[in-house]
Parts: C-alpha cells; structure tokens; sequence
C-alpha cells in the first residue's frame, strides 16, 4: 500500500439549508448539493461549555442526487462517506478553489424508523442556519 493514499470521508450533521439541485449540461445528470453543520463541544480551562461549528460542501451525484434531492430537507439529520475533492476554475482572471466531499454512502438519521442505509435513504427537517457562498454559482459542474 506504499504507492496507494487513503481519501475517505465521514461526516454525521444536520442541513443547513435545502438542497441545491442543478444538472451537468448535456444530459450528464443530476448534482445535489448540500451545506453540512458538525459541531465539536469541549468544556474549557474554566469550566465553561465551548462549541464550534465546521460547514462542509458535500455533493451527491447519480442515484444518491436523486434520494438527496427528494429526501433531504433544511434541518436533515444524517450520516455521509465519501472523498475529498479539490476543484479548481478561474473568475475574471482569478483562480478560485473548493473542496467538498462526493458522498458514496448516505444514511437518513432521523426518520421515524429504523435509519434504512443503501447508498441512499430518508430524512425530515430540524434546524440550523448559517451563510451560503453563493460565489460559486458560476462554477463549472463537471
């Protein structure tokens, strides 16, 4: 495994808006789009509860855009594995950068049943909210 890396992702949040739902031009399907909150909490020298929150990217393509588009909801609850990746465009002479997370698993946390995991699921809402850049809405989606 010296010549192999390791690029695995997992995350369990909530949403912290609806998904963004968009399409790769000529017919090259379906990309969801998803704002990720994950908290850490630690109590400090003096005692006192501190909390962080991390916002990640995190894009579902294929089968699991279609299960995200149609089951996730601002306030989702839910777990995701996945793999970084680091995209790269120029904007008026500029290059910009991104990182995100492409899911390859996705389970549904907080449905009334039993979480169902199949490379896809099912969800409800809760809360959450914070700023979404929307810099990037001229990004290619390839």
């Amino acid at each position: 495994m010296a010549n192999r890396g390791v690029n695995k992702v997992i995350l369990l949040g909530r949403l912290g808006a609806d998904p963004d739902i968009r399409y790769l031009p000529n017919n090259g399907g379906k990309v969801v789009a998803v704002r990720l909150a994950t908290s850490e909490v630690w109590k400090d020298a003096k005692n006192a509860k501190q909390e962080r929150t991390e916002w990640h990217r995190v894009v579902f393509f294929k089968k699991l855009a279609d299960t995200a588009g149609d089951l996730l909801k601002k306030g989702s609850k839910i777990y995701v594995e996945g793999t970084l990746r680091t995209q790269q465009w120029d904007k008026n002479g500029e290059k910009r950068y991104r990182t995100e997370v492409v899911v390859h698993e996705l389970q549904l946390l907080d449905r009334p049943t039993a979480p169902a995991s199949v490379n896809g699921s099912s969800s409800n809402p809760a809360s959450e909210d914070a700023d979404w850049d929307d810099e990037y809405a001229d990004m290619p989606l390839n």
